[in-house]
């Protein structure tokens, strides 16, 4: 039975020479990321904020098989931090290629318990950083003849309406829109922008989630795809395709790696 895919497959070499970062690469869809990323060829700057031993892991796995790596603690909400970010891993690289918006944030609470605290850090965690990203790497990002790739990850949530999610799911679609104006504004310089939206994997932010065994099962069972499970490197693989050269005809879209589950009715 395959539930994922295989680790033995070794993929191309085919982002060899860009460089990339990968916000909230110390763990789940990020970690997947930023491995795939390296296993490509790319150089990788590893965000995070708290889990710094995580993230070491992650680098430690990198550099043990011979890729370029660095790590780079910022905060994705504060557009001081990303700015110094950007600055920091553009230094050190010589540019910067490819960015992916990963990090993300906010607790599981139902709209009627939210309060504009809440509101407001879930908008800043999960929606505003794409945009200081943009600000501040566009100007990497459309040097060169290659096209630069800037891609988020979204989830479910931006359309469907999930218990305990509503802030949460709000922000995950102000990001997808955010994307296809960060496009309109920036696509002429040569630079893609683009989402990908899994579909439910029992990562760690997913298990925290009130429901959450239920919801994976659920799922699962109605994928379309035969025995096939949705891991983290099923997203990994499609980031890496749209921080390629393949995509540059691909444009302010949102991909869903979900094996069919949200086309069924």
């Amino acid at each position: 039975m395959n539930e994922g895919l295989g680790t033995d497959m070794k993929p191309s070499a085919d982002l060899k020479g860009k460089r990339a970062l990968v916000t909230g690469a110390s763990r789940g869809i990020g970690r997947a990321i930023a491995l795939e990323l390296a296993a490509r060829g790319a150089s990788v700057a590893i965000n995070f904020l708290k889990s710094e031993e995580q993230a070491v892991q992650v680098a430690t796995e990198i550099s043990n098989s011979g890729g370029a790596v660095m790590l780079v603690r910022a905060d994705v909400s504060s557009k001081e931090d990303v700015e110094a970010m950007v600055e920091c891993v553009a230094q050190k690289w010589g540019g910067l290629d490819i960015v992916v918006s990963n990090a993300a944030a906010g607790g599981f609470r139902d709209l009627d318990d939210l309060t504009p605290v809440n509101f407001e850090a879930v908008l800043r965690s999960n929606s505003a950083p794409v945009v200081w990203l943009a600000q501040a790497a566009w100007k990497h990002l459309a040097e060169g003849d290659a096209h630069g790739k800037l891609v988020a990850v979204s989830s479910h949530g931006s359309n469907w309406a999930v218990p305990h999610y509503g802030a949460i799911g709000a922000s995950k679609a102000a990001l997808e829109a955010l994307v296809r104006h960060l496009a309109l504004e920036y696509g002429d310089r040569g630079i893609n922008f683009n989402c990908v939206l899994p579909g439910i994997i029992a990562t760690d932010a997913i298990a925290s989630m009130p429901g959450s065994e239920g919801l994976i099962e659920a799922a699962s069972e109605r994928m379309m795809v035969g025995k096939r499970r949705l891991c983290e490197q099923d997203v990994s693989s499609v980031v890496a395709f749209l921080c390629g050269d393949g995509s540059d005809l691909i444009q302010g879209q949102t991909l869903v790696i979900d094996g069919g589950v949200s086309i069924r009715v």
